[in-house]
Formats: C-alpha cells, structure tokens, sequence
C-alpha cells in the first residue's frame, strides 16, 4: 500500500515540481561555476520545502496517513539521492553540496522520479568529468583516481577496518586535480531527466 501511494504520487508530478528543481538546480550550477560551492541557504531551504510539499500533497490525496505516506516517501527519496554523493565526500572527498542538493531535489521528485534524475546526473557527471579532464589534459589523472576511488569502494565493501584501510591506501591517495563543477552535471541530468524521464515512468505504468 505505501509503494502504490509514492506510485501514485509520483504519477501527480507535475510542473510545480519539475519548476522548483530546475530552477533550484540552476542557480546551484551558477554558484557552483563562480564560487565551486553550492550554499546551504539554497539547498537545506530547498529541502525543507519539498518535505513540506510532499505532505501537503499526500494529505490531498487522503486523510492524515496520506500526509504521513506523502513525508514518508520524501523522506526516502531524500536518502536514496543523498546517499552515492555522501560516500563519495566521505570515501573519496567529494562534495557535501551535492549531497546536500541531490537529497532536496528527492524531497520534490520523490522515489521513481528521483531515481530517473539520480541516473541521468551520474550519467552527466560521467560524460562532464571526460570533457573536463580532456579540456585540462588530465585525462590520464582522472583514469588513476578513478582506480583509486574503485580501490576505496572495494575495501568499504568488504567491511576493512580503518586501519588496514589507510596502511592500504597510504600510497594511494588521489591525484590533485581541479575541481569540477558538479553542480553544472546536475542541471543537465534534471533537464534530461524532467525532458524523457517522466514518459518512461509513464509507459511503464
């Protein structure tokens, strides 16, 4: 019964939504263009705001469990899109605005919506962070740190304690490089996701 409802919620989408994170998405990729960070009085706002949609929305939709199915699913779909981004800030020093951002953005999409933007935008980070690294002619440096990073997953996979981790990885820290805008990839993957993925979702239903 609760995943017909974030279901049905997700089928209630519509342009109050796909408006609130494109244009949330495009001002983080400016603020991220111009100052490499994306500031907590957009995204935690933000957050809060689709938190308080979504059990406005479920509340419509029934009666006081509805609020509840509605924050719930927010909730989750908060977690879900938060969570990739947070184990690259803590494993491999990524940022926490993205994080940050991407768990807004699921508290306004919700869970199947949110997962079709997750996808696209760790698509169109991979496909930027290529340009960018060819563009510096780091391109080479990106292959290393991409060993790296797998090298930090599969140890985090295996449960290693923190010690055996760092003597591990002591001789295999990341490669400096500039810092890539991961604001700009999240835009494009919103745009890409708002444009196709809704009419998958729906011809799925």
């Amino acid at each position: 019964m609760w995943l017909t409802t974030i279901w049905n919620m997700h089928v209630e989408c519509g342009p109050l939504q796909w408006g609130a994170v494109i244009g949330a998405s495009l001002a983080a990729a400016v603020l991220d263009l111009r100052s490499n960070r994306i500031p907590n009085w957009l995204t935690l706002p933000l957050w809060a705001a689709g938190l308080a949609h979504a059990a406005i929305a479920g509340s419509l939709a029934g009666q006081w469990p509805g609020a509840l199915a509605g924050l719930g699913g927010a909730l989750a779909a908060s977690f879900i899109l938060a969570l990739p981004f947070f184990l690259l800030f803590a494993l491999f020093h990524g940022g926490a605005s993205d994080a940050k951002l991407m768990a807004a953005l699921g508290a306004w999409l919700g869970i199947v919506s949110g997962l079709t933007v997750l996808f696209a935008v760790s698509l169109c980070g991979v496909l930027l962070a290529v340009v960018f690294a060819l563009a510096r002619k780091r391109l080479q440096i990106l292959i290393i740190n991409l060993r790296i990073a797998i090298l930090h997953l599969s140890l985090f996979m295996r449960n290693a304690t923190r010690s055996n981790a760092l003597v591990l990885l002591k001789s295999k820290q990341p490669h400096q490089a500039d810092r890539m805008p991961y604001g700009v990839a999240i835009l494009a993957g919103v745009c890409a996701a708002a444009i196709w993925g809704d009419k998958i979702c729906q011809s799925l239903k």
